[in-house]
């Protein structure tokens, strides 16, 4: 994608391919202040996250003696959820911002389209099988959980594609719940088949978290992740008009069928990059991208990289507050993000906000 910056006036803007109704031209300085006030939010997260939990800690001690009991609590326990967390959460959010635009559906998530389905059959049947091997470098219920999420994700687009024209929006909708009611019975079927203990194990899995203490998953998890995120960011311009029709996309000269497939390709595969490893984590590309919309505005070209940065937060501050509101047990973050997005929910609904 390139970008330049042309004069405007006193005030230098960054010009686009499509004005997506009037957004042609996006104020540089209203992109650097929002992003850098995002960035503000993540980085203070980002910070003081690891130094909160049940367990006290001493920073200078654990910087000083990272194989001490200190250390281990920052560098092993702590540091790497925190980092997952920061994942995650970009990810999330930038794929509810993609799927909104491309599915033009406020309420559409990273889980509507069925890949969150499709990740937990494969981590499920991972589990009840008793399975612990590695694969492609991760354990079975992760390596499982990624390849169903894609597949899932592949077969979705595939039943709503038509060859020679775009999809419609409603018809990768109606796949995409359809195929999600379809994996999420066969769960509960596993679910119901197993014993006391992988059952819990199933359950706990199904909620979501981000307790992990290996630094190089989360970097495996990273690196299709951060080509997920690129794809979307790449179709930040395009996503403007996509939201407004597939006619008016056309009008200004987008090529429709190409921003539908990277937009969901890359929403697909950033969401299924993290919830091989988190688990299902509802509500994050909701809150999120909605609660930005309202005060930045829709521009995706500011939305994307802003949802990115916050959405990171968001999460890390709610698995901060599961691991502190019954210390010293730990909620799962799944439960915290519900509890923050439901009634968000029921508000922006009764605000008619969209």
């Amino acid at each position: 994608m390139s970008s330049r910056y042309p004069e405007a006036g006193s005030e230098r803007t960054l010009s686009g391919t499509a004005d997506g109704g009037g957004l042609s031209t996006l104020p540089r300085r209203r992109f650097v202040v929002a992003v850098a006030l995002c960035a503000v939010v993540f980085i203070a997260v980002a910070a003081i996250a690891p130094l909160l939990g049940p367990a006290h800690m001493d920073l200078l001690d654990a910087l000083r003696d990272p194989s001490g009991p200190a250390g281990r609590i920052l560098f092993v326990a702590r540091l790497p959820r925190v980092l997952l967390g920061l994942l995650a959460g970009a990810c999330l959010a930038c794929a509810g911002v993609a799927l909104q635009a491309l599915l033009r559906n406020p309420l559409a998530t990273p889980y509507t389209l069925g890949i969150s389905s499709g990740a937990a059959l494969g981590a499920v049947i991972a589990i009840f099988l008793g399975l612990h091997t590695a694969w492609i470098g991760l354990v079975a219920p992760t390596a499982l959980a990624l390849v169903g999420a894609l597949a899932a994700s592949v077969v979705v687009y595939l039943a709503a594609a038509v060859p020679g024209r775009p999809v419609r929006p409603t018809t990768l909708l109606l796949a995409g719940v359809c195929l999600a009611y379809c994996l999420s019975a066969v769960v509960m079927l596993l679910h119901y088949l197993a014993d006391m203990a992988v059952s819990q194990t199933i359950l706990r899995w199904l909620m979501g978290g981000l307790a992990i203490t290996d630094p190089g998953l989360v970097a495996r998890a990273a690196v299709p992740a951060a080509v997920g995120l690129g794809m979307i960011w790449i179709e930040a311009r395009d996503l403007n008009v996509l939201a407004s029709g597939d006619d008016v996309a056309r009008s200004r000269g987008v090529d429709v069928a190409r921003a539908q497939r990277l937009t969901y390709a890359g929403a697909a595969l950033a969401t299924a990059s993290v919830v091989a490893v988190t688990g299902p984590i509802g509500f994050v590309g909701l809150v999120v991208p909605h609660s930005l919309r309202l005060v930045i505005g829709p521009d995706h070209r500011v939305l994307v990289p802003c949802s990115a940065l916050v959405g990171g937060a968001f999460l890390v501050a709610c698995d901060a507050a599961a691991r502190l509101v019954l210390a010293p047990a730990e909620l799962p973050v799944g439960v915290i993000t519900a509890v923050i997005g439901g009634p968000f929910l029921v508000w922006l609904l009764r605000s008619q906000a969209y």
